[in-house]
């Protein structure tokens, strides 16, 4: 029981650092409130070098990059629960992630050279895109298991001596017209600003470009999953950009449930 409990807390640490996190990643993506954001420093009178700052941008990026998408990976999960209780396998994945993206947000060089900048309607228009992107990429989260996603299932089954159950297939919600409405969202939060700089414009390209090669290793490992369903889904809904015109052919039959959220 004691480990089983030490369990537990373990998990509820890990998304306490996760939620701290998200909720900077907030402020730090949109210029609100945080003192170190994308385009500003809390020094304000430093000016990192251009090149600079792009190499040591890239690498804090890079890292978050290769830990979110290797750990992710089945194989890397079966060596992890090697040493720590598979309970926790999804804890530490979380945890490690939501460090790494803090250390981004302290380590990270504003270049505020500008790129475009809007004004009237036009500013207020992509400041809503901006908010409805983190919206559905939080939404996102809870239509599939939210709690499972960030590693508080594990704990509170571990916590009670069962099994965890397997995943199953379903389509909720957003899910039923884009596959990746995460990811989706991250997007339109990245790239819809008023203001855009320098900085901002590297962060975007390169999550950009990290979110369209790591959904293919998603893609694979769902299709090892799911087979056939996940096939004949893929077929059907698109990956990012939900088909807004155009009709369902006659063939395609309703998609089995969906359990495909992005890691």
């Amino acid at each position: 029981m004691v480990a089983r409990l030490a369990i537990l807390l373990y998990a509820i640490v890990s998304y306490g650092i996760f939620t701290a996190s998200f909720l900077y990643a907030l402020g730090f993506v949109g210029n609100y409130v945080v003192p170190k954001s994308i385009d500003t420093s809390i020094d304000v009178g430093a000016a990192a070098n251009p090149g600079e700052a792009i190499v040591v941008n890239l690498l804090l990026m890079s890292l978050f990059a290769v830990q979110h998408s290797v750990m992710a990976r089945a194989s890397f999960k079966r060596w992890l629960t090697q040493f720590v209780p598979a309970a926790c396998e999804r804890s530490t994945y979380v945890l490690l992630s939501s460090l790494i993206l803090l250390l981004l947000f302290w380590q990270w060089r504003p270049i505020p050279a500008p790129v475009w900048q809007v004004h009237g309607i036009a500013a207020w228009l992509l400041i809503g895109v901006h908010w409805l992107g983190w919206l559905i990429a939080f939404a996102s989260t809870h239509m599939i298991d939210h709690f499972d996603l960030f590693g508080l299932r594990q704990a509170f089954v571990a916590l009670r001596g069962t099994e965890i159950s397997g995943q199953s297939f379903k389509t909720p919600l957003l899910y039923k017209i884009v596959r990746h409405p995460l990811m989706l969202g991250f997007l339109l939060a990245f790239w819809a600003t008023p203001e855009m700089t320098a900085g901002h414009l590297l962060f975007a390209l390169a999550n950009t470009a990290y979110i369209l090669v790591a959904l293919q290793f998603e893609e694979r490992d769902l299709i090892a999953v799911f087979g056939a369903t996940y096939l004949e889904y893929r077929r059907r809904v698109p990956m990012l950009v939900p088909r807004l015109f155009g009709r369902r052919r006659t063939e395609e039959r309703p998609t089995p449930r969906h359990a495909g959220a992005p890691q």
